[in-house]
C-alpha cells in the first residue's frame, strides 16, 4: 500500500504523525518504507533522531533521483542508523523501518525530464519491497504533489493500491484550508487530476492533530467557565468541519494534543508513556487506531 500525506498548512503535525504511523505499523511486523517528498524542507530524520540525515542526506536524496542524478536513492535502516538509543535495536516481531531521505538544501524544483516516469519506477519498486510505503509531501498543491498525481497514472502504478492522507489542525484556520485543498477549484479533486478512474475522492481521508478534548483528565486544573468555553468551541469546529465535508465519516483519525509531540516532534515510545510518563497513553492510543483505520477497508468506502 502507498500512502501519500499531505496538508494545505505548514505546522499541521503531518510529519510527526506519520513517522509515528510507520513506527506502529512496523512494531506490528509489517515492512515500512517512510519516504521524504518534502523537497523544501526535508527533516524526516529528526523524527527518527537519525543526526546524520536530520536536515536531509548531502548525496543520493530522493530530490537527486528525480532530476535523474542516480539510479536509487539511498536509504537508512532506522533500527540501526538512528541514534536514539532506546530505538536503535529492532523489537522481538517487528519489521523493517526505512527512511528515504531527501537532499539537503534540494529545495523545490521545476519539472525534468522522465521525472514522472521515474516517480513511478520508485513507487512500484517500493510498493513490491514492502507492505506500506509512507510519502510525506510538502504542504499545499507543491510540485511534488503534482508529480505524484501524474505517475499514479502511469502503468507502473496501475494495480497498486493507494491512499491519501490529508493532515489538518482542529482550528478554524486549518479545517478550512484542508477543505480547499482536496474540494477546493484547484483542489485535489478539481478536474479529475490524477484520477483516471474517478476514484480518487474514494482514497482521501482527513486526520486531525493537536485535538483537546475538554473532558480529559489532563485539563483538570481549568475553571469551570474555560471547560464550558472549550466544550462550545470543540462543538463550533465540529459543525463547522461537517459543513466542509470533513466530518467524521471522513476523518481516519484524530491525535490529542501532546507535550511530546509539540515540543520534542519525535517517535513516542510505549516507555515515553510507562516509564518516564512523559507522553500520554491516548496518544499512543490514537496512534493504533490509525493504524487499525489505515488498513481497515470499510474506513474507505466513498467520500
Amino acid at each position: 500500500m502507498i500512502v501519500f500525506a499531505t496538508s494545505d498548512k505548514g505546522g499541521t503535525g503531518r510529519s510527526v504523525t506519520l513517522s509515528n504511523l510507520a513506527y506502529r505499523q512496523a512494531l506490528r511486523g509489517a515492512d515500512v518504507c517512510y519516504v521524504d517528498f518534502d523537497f523544501g524542507s526535508p527533516t524526516a530524520g529528526v523524527m527518527f533522531t537519525i543526526n546524520e540525515v536530520a536536515r536531509g542526506t548531502t548525496s543520493g536524496g530522493t530530490h537527486s533521483y528525480l532530476g535523474g542524478a542516480i539510479t536509487d536513492p539511498t536509504r537508512r535502516d532506522v533500527w540501526t542508523a538512528t541514534d536514539r538509543d532506546e530505538l536503535r535495536e529492532r523489537p522481538r516481531g517487528a519489521g523493517r523501518l526505512v527512511l528515504l531521505p531527501g537532499d539537503s538544501g534540494g529545495g523545490e524544483f521545476s519539472r525534468q525530464p522522465d521525472d514522472t516516469e521515474r516517480c513511478a519506477r520508485l513507487f512500484r519498486k517500493l510498493n513490491e519491497q514492502f507492505d506500506f510505503c509512507l510519502v510525506d509531501l510538502s504542504a499545499g498543491r507543491s510540485y511534488a504533489t503534482e508529480l505524484v498525481l501524474r505517475a499514479l497514472l502511469m502503468p507502473e502504478l496501475a494495480t497498486a493500491e493507494s491512499r491519501w492522507l490529508v493532515f489538518h489542525r482542529w482550528t478554524r484556520q486549518h479545517i478550512i484550508a484542508a477543505a480547499g485543498l482536496v474540494f477546493g477549484e484547484h483542489g485535489l479533486l478539481a478536474n479529475g487530476a490524477g484520477d483516471a478512474d474517478g476514484r480518487l475522492g474514494d482514497v482521501i481521508r482527513f486526520v486531525r492533530t493537536a485535538v483537546v478534548d475538554p473532558d480529559s483528565q489532563h485539563l483538570a486544573g481549568l475553571r469551570p467557565a474555560q471547560v464550558a468555553w472549550l466544550r462550545y468551541c470543540n462543538r463550533e469546529l465540529a459543525e463547522l468541519a461537517g459543513r466542509h465535508k470533513l466530518g467524521r465519516t471522513n476523518t481516519l483519525g484524530s491525535i490529542p494534543l501532546d507535550p511530546v509531540l509539540q515540543w520534542r516532534e519525535q517517535l513516542i515510545l510505549d516507555d515515553d508513556v510507562f516509564a518516564r510518563q512523559v507522553a500520554n497513553r491516548a496518544t499512543i492510543d490514537a496512534f493504533e487506531e490509525l493504524a487499525d483505520r489505515l488498513a481497515d477497508k470499510e474506513s474507505w468506502e466513498g467520500l
